[in-house]
Formats: structure tokens, sequence, C-alpha cells
């Protein structure tokens, strides 16, 4: 998800509510009013129209009656001044008086039509713009508007959506019943959480953002819902190395799992702390894979045990522990986490470390969880469609619940902390939803926080890392990708 070059997309992400009130004071307290924000926002959806479609000349407009339609009647207007073949579907009328009512008065008197909706589907078009519904959706669409809806996706025209995607909410990134299917969105003032998260992805398609040169002062009192992490956190978390450093300066990491049959998962998770820079790496495992972890990756120290007694010297000796990679929901896995939940030693867990911990929840502090949705749902006693339904929310309960940094992985993976401002990661891509990546991510997490000692820049960089990497791998092609192929992108991710 990409911002167009001369508009960058913010580092900060706001609720809908919050960035109405920007708009509010916009216009009421800094001259915007009468439409002059309006003309703003249709204008830079014009501009940001012309770029990704330039050869576009049949453009159908469909606008509702409210604001998110009046941006639509500014950008029709303008597109007919510069000669192209540009009609409004309208299916209501805007609200007497208001600004988009003056837009669209200006539409007419420039010579516009406007079209019912009805003859939308006998419109061939070289693309789409939906001007139907702007933010404040908060119930599924239904009856004439769920219908127009399904009218566009269903068009073979792609889709340009007015700063959100109908249908999709602004918070959460939930479908509220159905949702447009654009091709690329512009969104405006503030850049809205839900558009990275959830469903988001999947229908904002590539996001331009236009701040409509409002004052700054816009923003006062209201800080943002989250935080998109970007390289220059990587950057700040993992700086140049100094040409004196010695391999104790980076961290130990101990990386404990890989019950009988699942040597795979620990085996992964540990290169991936190798390649993303910990000084040292061993491994604590059934001693039936030792041999064949030492085998491939001579670097990783691999001890092996039926139980947790062998690992009381290791978590002495490391700096970080992660556990969970190939468990298992048995006794060796119980013992293993409970020995490191009882350590005072910084402590990653995943996969069937987070499902017993489920069955026995704790708060412990100074550790990271990392969840599915499938699992963070076991771990609030809920269900992977009600987490999907407003991650940020589902997230926050984890972090107070456990007292944890948390990181909700899925499309928009969210980092959470108690009293912390959550982030978001708009980086991988559907490729990554293939077995091991969570491995991957553990190491890198671990070996990161190994590095700098911080919980929750830890989890920020690392799960940029891996999902720049993945992004990285996955240019030769999404579908086969996997989850070793991330771990040959590392070092170039991580020295930028």
């Amino acid at each position: 998800m990409r911002a167009s070059a001369d508009s960058p997309l913010p580092v900060d992400l706001y609720r809908a509510a919050d960035v109405r009130e920007m708009d509010r004071r916009a216009i009421e307290e800094h001259g915007l009013g009468d439409g002059a924000l309006m003309e703003r926002a249709g204008a830079a959806a014009f501009a940001a129209m012309r770029r990704r479609w330039p050869a576009a000349r049949r453009i159908g407009v469909v606008a509702g009656g409210g604001n998110n339609g009046g941006d639509g009647y500014v950008l029709v207007r303008l597109a007919r001044a510069h000669g192209l073949n540009a009609t409004v579907f309208a299916l209501r009328e805007p609200k007497a008086g208001g600004d988009a009512a003056r837009a669209a008065a200006r539409f007419a008197e420039a010579g516009g039509r406007v079209k019912p909706f009805m003859d939308f589907a006998d419109g061939t078009f070289d693309l789409v713009v939906d001007a139907l519904m702007g933010t404040g959706l908060d119930r599924d669409l239904q009856g004439d508007f769920a219908r127009t809806v399904e009218a566009i996706n269903a068009n073979a025209a792609p889709c340009f959506a007015i700063d959100i995607p109908s249908g999709l909410h602004a918070d959460s990134g939930a479908v509220m019943g159905c949702a447009v299917r654009a091709a690329a969105t512009i969104t405006f003032i503030g850049a809205k959480c839900g558009l990275f998260t959830g469903r988001g992805p999947v229908f904002t398609g590539a996001v331009d953002f236009a701040g409509l040169d409002v004052p700054a002062s816009v923003r006062d009192g209201l800080p943002p819902a989250a935080r998109r992490v970007t390289e220059a956190d990587l950057r700040a978390a993992l700086p140049p190395r100094e040409r004196d450093a010695h391999k104790g300066k980076f961290g130990h990491v101990l990386i404990a799992g890989g019950d009988l049959g699942m040597p795979g998962a620990v085996r992964m998770a540990a290169e991936a702390a190798l390649r993303s820079g910990a000084g040292l790496v061993s491994v604590y495992t059934r001693p039936a894979h030792v041999a064949a972890v030492v085998g491939t990756r001579p670097e990783l120290m691999c001890h092996g045990g039926d139980d947790a007694d062998g690992m009381a010297e290791l978590i002495d000796k490391a700096t970080v522990v992660a556990v969970g990679p190939g468990l298992g929901q048995g006794d060796f896995g119980r013992t293993l986490l409970a020995r490191a939940m009882a350590a005072d030693k910084p402590l990653v867990v995943d996969a069937d470390g987070l499902n017993l911990l489920a069955a026995q929840p704790a708060a412990r502090g100074n550790w990271i969880l990392t969840p599915h949705p499938g699992e963070a749902a076991r771990l609030l006693g809920s269900s992977a469609d009600n987490v999907q339904a407003d991650r940020f929310t589902a997230a926050a309960e984890l972090a107070d619940r456990y007292d944890a940094v948390i990181v909700l992985k899925g499309a928009g993976t969210i980092v959470a902390a108690p009293d912390r401002t959550p982030a978001l990661i708009d980086r991988g891509n559907p490729g990554m939803a293939a077995g091991g990546m969570g491995d991957i991510l553990t190491g890198i997490i671990a070996a990161v926080l190994a590095q700098t000692g911080s919980p929750f820049e830890a989890a920020c960089a690392g799960a940029f890392a891996h999902a720049a990497a993945g992004d990285r791998a996955a240019a030769r092609g999404e579908r086969g990708l996997a989850a070793l192929d991330l771990v040959g992108e590392l070092r170039s991710v991580l020295n930028p």
C-alpha cells in the first residue's frame, strides 16, 4: 500500500470522529467554509485520478447525498472542464443549503447533468469513482445502498474511492455488510485507521493522501489513534554498528521448542534470530532433533532435553528467551513454557506457547505475545471473527489482560502495549500466508529485543522487518513463497 509520490502518507493515523472534528475546525475556525474545503478535496481527488489513470476518458461518478457526494461533484466538474466524458449518477440528492448542494449547483451551472443511478448499469466506463458514502457509516449497508455497492463492484471498470471505499468502517477496517472494492483510494486531512488493517487493505487498493493544506493546529488536542511503523523506526532501533563491536554487545537468544516430530519450527526461528543480528543463538529442543538443527546451521548452539531441567543454565546465559515454535501442548511444552515464564528474562511467546497460555492465563510483564487472530481469540475467550471485526480493540484488550506487548498478526499487523499508542505495519503480502512465517517472526523479534532491550520497540521493528523481507521475497511472485525465503532478505532489510 503506497501513497502518491507528491503527497506522502503520514505516519499518524486517526479515528473518523477526530478527522471530522478536524474538518469542522478547518471550516469554522480557519475560513474554509462555503464549500472551500470541499473544492480542495475534489480537486485533490481529480489530480490523483489523473495521475493513476491518465488515459481514462469515460468517467462514471456515483454520488450520494452527503459531503462525500459533494467531493464527487467537484471532481466531475473538473473532469468535464478538462475535456473528459464524465457523468454523475446520483443515488440521493444533496441536502439543500449544504456544501454538497453548492457543489452540485456549480456542476449544473457548468453544464453538467445528473443521471439517476438506475442508468449506471447501461454505462461503459474507463473508470468508476465511488463518492457514495464517507466515514460516518456505523451499520451494515442495506437496500439501495447495498445494491449500489454491488453494481459498482460488478462493473468491469476499475474503481477510485474518495476518502474511503463505501461500506468500509473507517476505524476498524471491517466490511459493513458489503463494500466497494477500489483499485485506489484517496483520503483527506487525516489518514483513517481502517484503511490499513482488517479487511481495509483488500478494499482500498493503493492509498493516496491529501492534507488539503489545512493548518496543523486543526489537530491540536487530537492525538493519533495509531502510528504507522516506517523504515525510520527500524533504523532508530538498529543503527549502524560501531567498528569495535563484538558479539557480546548484541545479546544471546534462546529459542525453546520443537517437540517430537516438529524440529523445523524451532530451527527456522533460530536461523531468523541469527540473521537478524543476535550475537549468539541457542536452541533447546528434543534430543532427537539436535543433529538436524546443528547439521544444517552449525552456527547455532543446540541442546537437547526431554523436560525443562536442561533449560536452567541456558536461561541464565540468555539475554532473551523465545518459546513456542513447534512446542506442542503436551508435558514437554507445558514445562518449557512454565520454566521460561518463571525466569526473570525478557520473553517472546508464540504458537503453542500461546495456546497453553490461553488455557492458564497469566499477566507477566516484560514479554511479547505474537498471536494470529485465532490464537488471539483463544487468549480472549472470543472468536476470530470478533477479533477481526475490531483488531485495534482486540489488541488493546490482550495487552491489558496479559500485561504484554501484543503483536496481532495479519493484514495490517498491530502492535499494542498498555498505555502506548498502538503501532501498525502496513507492509506484507498474501504470499506470507504460509506455514513457518510466524516462527520466522518470533526469531526476528527475539533478536531485535536482545539488541535493543525495549519490548515495544523490538516488536515494532521486528514486525516491520519481517513484513518488508516478505515483500522483497515476493518480488518473484507471492504464490509459493516459503518461510525461509524471508531469511535470505533479512540482511538487506536490517542494514538499510
